[in-house]
């Protein structure tokens, strides 16, 4: 399986930190965001992790390239951020019509991979995504969905001042190449996969909940909370 891990972020809300430091470098006691990620994605099931860059390119270019894992990257540029479904669609070539795999880099996260990829293959013959979801202690600044008691996600709800619950949507998903086709038929180059793509996707949509350990790095506050509770 191949991984497309988002890194491309400027992490404003995480200022001044991220203004010489791009958001998946951030450091989690002592260790980048990426470094976590890489040490997840370089299980042997997975091929190929391919990276987006764009804030502060050259940094994580730099980070991969000294890594002992960087040898399973493959770099992408974008002169201009894409979007998650965007990126999706600009990298159609290299993820091999196959079912693959996508994270966001400022996420902290552990979780069994090898769990997640097989909760995906032996998903119901309708499922097109794998979603990983958690509880989180901020529901108002995450997606929060809904299940139903086959854990399929019949309600989604992006950011909402009075979210119906805390079952929270990841951002790391298992796709099927047939979302690829869905994000191409929008006609646009620049796709937001909360708001253009999951909407047309509830009820086609399984989760796996992640009981270990999920958190969105997204504010100085997030950060100080990893650094108390997070044990590598």
């Amino acid at each position: 399986m191949i991984a497309l891990l988002l890194a491309g972020g400027f992490g404003s809300r995480l200022q001044p930190l991220t203004q010489s430091v791009p958001k998946c470098l951030i450091k989690i006691h002592e260790k980048p965001l990426m470094g976590y990620w890489l040490e997840i994605l370089g299980d042997s099931e997975i091929s190929k992790i391919i990276i987006n860059t764009h804030y502060l390119a050259a940094q994580v270019r730099s980070y991969i390239g000294d890594h002992p894992l960087g040898k399973k990257a493959f770099l992408v540029h974008e002169e201009s951020l894409l979007g998650t479904g965007g990126t999706i669609l600009a990298n159609k070539k290299l993820l091999n019509e196959c079912s693959f795999l996508v994270a966001h880099a400022d996420n902290l996260t552990k979780f069994d991979l090898t769990k997640f990829i097989r909760a995906h293959h032996n998903r119901p013959k309708k499922i097109e995504i794998t979603m990983m979801t958690f509880r989180t202690d901020d529901p108002s600044s995450c997606g929060i969905v809904n299940v139903d008691k086959d854990n399929i996600v019949t309600g989604f709800y992006e950011k909402v001042s009075n979210p119906p619950g805390n079952l929270a949507n990841a951002a790391v998903y298992i796709i099927e190449p047939s979302v690829i086709n869905f994000i191409e038929s929008l006609g646009k180059n620049v796709v937001d996969f909360s708001t253009d793509v999951l909407p047309s996707y509830v009820g086609l949509i399984q989760t796996f909940f992640n009981d270990t350990y999920h958190r969105d790095i997204g504010t100085l506050d997030s950060l100080q909370k990893a650094e108390e509770n997070f044990v590598p």
